[in-house]
């Protein structure tokens, strides 16, 4: 009998970890980094808190109700309303620019949207073999370490990157102009100060009228007038948080300040857009990209 109590006692299944997703919004993109979470994580018990209508002290009670062994923040509203909660892991996704909202919480960890600089630039440097010079508008608040590193990875390349610094969006303009004749691609960064709605429409019709392609980062951007983005894949930043999420919730890895890049680019591309520029993409860019045309 006390063999047979042994042996039920190893055979037992050790009780599944509690997963609180907190999701800022039901959107597709945040849809598919859950679905790639649940691939990593299928063995976990998984609630899902919506916080769009919720504030910060709703979602903590509805936290504290479940207990959870670890908590998953999809998008910037979601980890803004648990970025205070201390005593539980958090693993983030999808949330842009997350070192402008954090501080150095000893419980938060996360995947970045960023695909790294020089990876960027490989890409677009097999996309367009003759580029020389890049022009960059930047608000050094909100995406200076960005465009470091882009400097850092131009230069390695061979690439001169020509940045203008602006504080305000009533400068974007102005810096935009100041490139006009002395680049031969304009690299949009994820900077709010840039990127405000009044001033993406502007910086896609004046470098497309100056026959000046765009990188940007998200494919919506491709749609209405850039060239081509480099961006990430949902799904795979969620296998990504997943596989984090499994280190510390087996202990393996110890809740921390820690940050992954997006190690999968999903490359699109506007044919149309190409065709105005006059630019011809080789066969080897076409197969690894989302085609607009």
């Amino acid at each position: 009998m006390l063999l047979l109590l042994i042996v039920l006692s190893h055979g037992a299944a050790r009780a599944a970890d509690t997963v609180v997703v907190v999701q800022s919004l039901v959107v597709a993109p945040y849809e598919e980094a859950l679905r790639g979470f649940k691939t990593v994580c299928s063995d976990a018990d998984v609630a899902t808190v919506v916080v769009s209508e919720m504030n910060s002290t709703q979602v903590h009670r509805n936290i504290s109700t479940i207990k959870p062994d670890l908590i998953l923040a999809i998008g910037m509203g979601a980890l803004a309303k648990v970025k205070t909660i201390t005593q539980t892991p958090i693993v983030y996704l999808m949330v842009l620019n997350p070192q402008l909202m954090l501080a150095d919480g000893e419980n938060i960890s996360g995947v970045s949207m960023n695909i790294p600089q020089e990876r960027q630039l490989a890409v677009v440097r097999e996309a367009l073999p003759h580029l020389r010079r890049v022009g960059m508008v930047y608000d050094p608040e909100k995406t200076g370490a960005l465009a470091e590193e882009a400097k850092k990875a131009a230069e390695a390349m061979g690439i001169t990157l020509i940045t203008k610094e602006v504080h305000n969006s009533k400068s974007v303009p102005e810096a935009a102009r100041d490139l006009k004749g002395i680049i031969d691609l304009f690299w949009m960064l994820p900077d709010i100060t840039v990127v405000s709605p009044e001033m993406v429409e502007f910086l896609l019709l004046f470098f497309l009228e100056n026959k000046i392609p765009t990188l940007s980062f998200s494919e919506k951007y491709v749609e209405v007038g850039a060239l081509m983005s480099i961006s990430i894949d949902p799904y795979d930043i969620g296998i990504q948080a997943g596989e984090m999420a499994k280190e510390i919730l087996a202990r393996q890895s110890k809740p921390g300040v820690k940050r992954r890049e997006a190690r999968k680019p999903t490359i699109t591309l506007n044919l149309k857009v190409a065709k105005k520029l006059g630019i011809t993409f080789n066969e080897q860019t076409l197969t690894k990209a989302v085609i607009i045309d």
